[in-house]
């Protein structure tokens, strides 16, 4: 108790020593306070920006690793295309093996086929003039292989053909692809999940009437303007897509919703038609209805795998090869954007940092030196206190317990000035932030033609949970000072009054434990 009595003392009795360190512990704690809101700031940022675009990982075609492989057998053009179309295509079966990994979070995947339908016209530009021969078509097959291998010379590796045999190699390549398509007119492409659905996620396609069905087993889809304007189609209408490899099998289908395309094929002006006018929308169940009917029809699965993070993406790539994926594939990821995206954020987060520990050190070095001279100037008080039998452990923890009282002191009117300063800035960029992803969540609901679409639920059954989410967190608005100056960063505030204290003390406690009472006294007298 005598301790604590004789440091409130001392406090009193030295205002001008004890003010001057409380200005400088005052400046670190405001320092300190703007630079932790900021970190805490740029940190939400990126985990808002993480939640919203999740790391997606793909399986791609390895074009290098295939022609790396033609160049060194030195095929023919007629070879390559046989050798092109034995690779082994990725099966559903293939999907869920490579999907049952830890470093993932859930998969997806859609399926792509090529049908034909009753009673309704293709959307093609043949409807407006004659186009080319059947020469000229079989060229276009021929330049269409050569321009999906790059690197490929004219005529293939094989060296260069005449005309005569070019026309004919591609005839036979002209079968290959047919039989490879399935020689449909339309372009079934089926979903197992919103999220999936990236065209719309992305604003590429957009509902213009009806919505996108939240049943992903019901026989319902979606078709473009312009089919549905060419075929007099509506909401509500029903649709028969046949079997392209046999006529008499057929499945009706109740169209739900009506979309259009923004991309630039919309605005091209040498065409009709989209891209996409030809595309049917629907489910993966429907896809699999129509492939349960004929055995003989081949359809493309495209998965989209979501990586847990970042470290997880070449484990799962590596995973994937040892569960037999063909060399002639690859794992893609779109790591790289999402880093390049928040790279400037993470800076001001490093440099944030940064700026922390070089105040601290400047911090520390001015209290010892401001308490070594404390000490110098109460020498002869060390010494009365060791002569009457205090002990060095003592005096140390009196002189630790002054700075400590204005440490705290100086602390809590630091962090406040330092809170009042920084939550303007730091509030500014979580409200943008917030804007920015709610505004993106409804822009995507309206592409769904679903403004006020749910939030995704918290189902643990991912097959039965259809609730988007669009990898978009639903940021809660954040308006009080708690969105910087939380407990986490009052704690962070605490160490740091800790830690000053104990650096200026280090000083008198080497001090105190040097000086020989006997000494002191006597210097003085």
């Amino acid at each position: 108790m005598f301790i604590l009595k004789n440091a409130l003392v001392n406090i009193k009795r030295n205002k001008g020593r004890n003010i001057l360190i409380a200005i400088i512990i005052m400046v670190i704690a405001a320092s300190c306070a703007v630079t932790l809101a900021i970190r805490e700031s740029a940190e939400k940022i990126i985990s808002s920006y993480e939640e919203q675009n999740k790391i997606e990982a793909t399986i791609s075609l390895n074009r290098e690793s295939m022609m790396k492989d033609f160049r060194d057998s030195e095929k023919s053009q007629e070879d390559m295309i046989n050798a092109f179309n034995d690779i082994e295509s990725i099966t559903e079966e293939d999907v869920n093996k490579y999907g049952d990994s830890k470093y993932l979070e859930t998969y997806y995947y859609t399926y792509e086929l090529s049908v034909n339908a009753k009673d309704i016209k293709e959307a093609t530009d043949s409807l407006v003039k004659e186009t080319t021969t059947t020469e000229t078509e079989t060229t276009t097959k021929t330049e269409e292989f050569e321009k999906n291998m790059p690197g490929m010379p004219p005529g293939g590796f094989g060296g260069s053909k005449t005309t005569t045999d070019r026309t004919t190699t591609t005839k036979r390549t002209e079968k290959i692809f047919n039989e490879k398509l399935n020689s449909g007119a339309f372009q079934l492409v089926g979903y197992n999940s919103y999220d999936d659905m990236k065209d719309f996620v992305n604003g590429n396609y957009t509902i213009t009437s009806g919505q996108v069905s939240s049943d992903f087993e019901s026989d319902t889809c979606v078709i473009s303007e312009e089919l549905a304007t060419l075929n007099g189609l509506e909401v509500g209408s029903k649709i028969t897509i046949v079997d392209p490899k046999d006529s008499d099998k057929t499945y009706e289908l109740e169209i739900t919703g009506i979309y259009k395309e923004n991309t630039d094929s919309s605005s091209d002006m040498g065409k009709m038609f989209t891209n996409s006018a030809n595309k049917i929308i629907t489910n993966v169940s429907v896809v699999k209805k129509v492939l349960e009917g004929n055995s003989d029809l081949k359809a493309t699965i495209t998965p989209t795998f979501i990586v847990k993070d970042s470290k997880s993406v070449d484990k799962f790539s590596k995973e994937v090869s040892e569960k037999g994926l063909s060399s002639y594939y690859e794992i893609t990821s779109n790591l790289e954007e999402i880093e390049n995206a928040t790279e400037s954020v993470n800076n001001v987060r490093v440099f944030a940092t940064t700026f922390l520990i070089i105040t601290l050190i400047i911090g520390g070095v001015v209290l010892v030196v401001i308490n070594m001279i404390n000490i110098r100037e109460r020498k002869y008080e060390i010494g009365v206190l060791r002569t009457i039998g205090m002990k060095k452990g003592k005096v140390s923890l009196q002189f630790m317990f002054e700075l400590l009282v204005v440490c705290f002191a100086a602390l809590l009117i630091g962090a406040g000035i330092g809170s009042v300063t920084s939550v303007p800035v730091a509030n500014a960029l979580l409200e943008n932030e917030i804007s920015n992803a709610n505004s993106k969540y409804e822009n995507i609901g309206n592409n769904f033609g679903m403004p006020n679409m749910p939030g995704r639920s918290n189902s643990s059954d991912s097959k039965k949970d259809k609730t988007p989410s669009f990898g978009v967190a639903r940021v809660k608005q954040v308006d009080d000072i708690n969105a910087v100056v939380n407990i986490k960063v009052l704690g962070k505030l605490l160490g740091i009054g800790l830690l000053l204290t104990l650096v200026g003390s280090l000083a008198s406690m080497i001090a105190i434990s040097r000086f020989s009472p006997l000494a002191i006294l006597k210097e003085r007298s």
